[in-house]
C-alpha cells in the first residue's frame, strides 16, 4: 500500500513540476503570448513549481523510507515556502482577476492600464509582499520554543501545526496571523469576487450570444483556478475547531498543495484557442527553418 501511494505522490509531482515548467517555457518562447494574462501566468507556473518542490519531496522520502524525520531548519525552510508560495499565488491570482476585469469592463483603456511597465511592478509588489511576510511568520516561529523531538499532526511544516506544538504562549501571534488571514487571504479573495460582479454584469450587457460566450470564456481558466486553490483554503481556515480531522484536513490541504498545482497548466491550456494558435505558428516557423537548413546543407 506505501509502495502504491509513494508512486501516485511521485506522479502528481513529476505531472505539476513538468506541466509548468513546460508552459513557462512555451510562454517565453512564443512571442504571441507575451500578454499581461500570460505573463501573470508565467509567475504562476514559476511559483507552483516552488510550491510543490518545496513540500513534495520530503513527503515522497517519509512515505517510502521508515524514517519521518525532518531536522528544525529543514521545518522552518519549508514553512518560509510554504507560506511565500500560498501568499505569492493568491496575489497574482487577484492581478489576473484585475487583468480581466480591465480587458472585459474597459476594453479601450486595456493597452493602457495593463502596459508592461504595470505588469511588472504589479508582479514586484507580490513579491515583495509575499517575501516579508513569510519573512515575518518564519522570524515568529522560529523564536517560538519546542521540545527536543516533537510530532508534527501534518505531512509538511504547516504554521499553525508548528503552533500547537510550542511550549510558548502563542495568542499574540495568533492574533497576527488572523489579522494577516484578513489582510493576504479574505481581502483579496473580496477583490476577485468584486472584480467578477462587474465582469458578469458587462458580459449581460452584451446582446449577442456569441459575444457574450466569447467574453466570459476568456475568464472561466482563472475562475477555476481561483474555485480549486480558494475552495479548500477557506474551508480549512473558516471551519470552527470542533470539526477538526487529521485524515479530512490532511487530504483537504493536499488539494492546494498538489492538485492545483497540477492541474494548472492543463486548465489554462485546453480548449485555448490563442495558446494552440502561437504553438502551431512556432512548430511551422521551426519547421521551416529545418527545412531551409537541409537544403542549404
Amino acid at each position: 500500500m506505501t509502495c502504491i501511494i509513494f508512486i501516485g505522490f511521485l506522479f502528481i509531482y513529476l505531472l505539476a513540476v513538468v506541466g509548468n515548467v513546460l508552459f513557462a517555457s512555451l510562454v517565453s518562447a512564443m512571442p504571441q503570448l507575451h500578454t499581461p494574462m500570460y505573463f501573470f501566468l508565467w509567475n504562476l507556473s514559476i511559483v507552483d513549481v516552488t510550491y510543490i518542490s518545496a513540500i513534495f519531496p520530503n513527503l515522497l522520502s517519509i512515505t517510502l523510507a521508515s524514517n519521518k524525520k525532518i531536522s528544525f531548519p529543514g521545518c522552518i525552510t519549508q514553512l518560509y515556502f510554504f507560506i511565500f508560495c500560498v501568499d505569492e499565488e493568491i496575489l497574482i491570482l487577484t492581478c489576473m482577476a484585475y487583468d480581466r476585469y480591465v480587458a472585459i469592463c474597459s476594453p479601450l483603456y486595456y493597452p493602457l492600464v495593463m502596459s508592461k511597465k504595470m505588469c511588472t511592478i504589479m508582479a514586484a509588489l507580490s513579491l515583495l509582499t509575499s517575501t516579508l511576510n513569510s519573512l515575518m511568520f518564519t522570524f515568529l516561529t522560529y523564536s517560538l520554543s519546542f521540545c527536543p523531538s516533537s510530532e508534527i499532526n501534518h505531512f509538511f511544516c504547516e504554521i499553525r501545526a508548528l503552533m500547537s506544538l510550542s511550549n510558548s504562549d502563542t495568542a499574540s501571534r495568533e492574533m497576527v496571523l488572523f489579522i494577516e488571514d484578513i489582510c493576504l487571504v479574505f481581502l483579496p479573495f473580496s477583490l476577485i469576487v468584486t472584480s467578477y460582479v462587474f465582469i458578469i454584469s458587462s458580459v449581460l450587457k452584451i446582446r449577442s450570444t456569441k459575444g457574450r460566450f466569447k467574453a466570459f470564456s476568456s475568464c472561466t481558466s482563472h475562475l477555476t483556478t481561483v474555485i480549486l486553490f480558494y475552495g479548500p483554503i477557506l474551508f480549512l481556515y473558516i471551519k470552527p475547531k470542533s470539526v477538526y480531522s487529521k485524515t479530512q484536513d490532511g487530504i483537504i490541504s493536499l488539494l492546494y498543495v498538489a492538485v492545483v498545482p497540477m492541474l494548472n497548466p492543463f486548465v489554462y491550456t485546453l480548449r485555448n484557442k490563442e495558446f494552440f494558435g502561437a504553438l502551431k505558428n512556432m512548430a511551422r516557423i521551426h519547421g521551416y527553418n529545418i527545412l531551409c537548413s537541409i537544403r542549404h546543407s
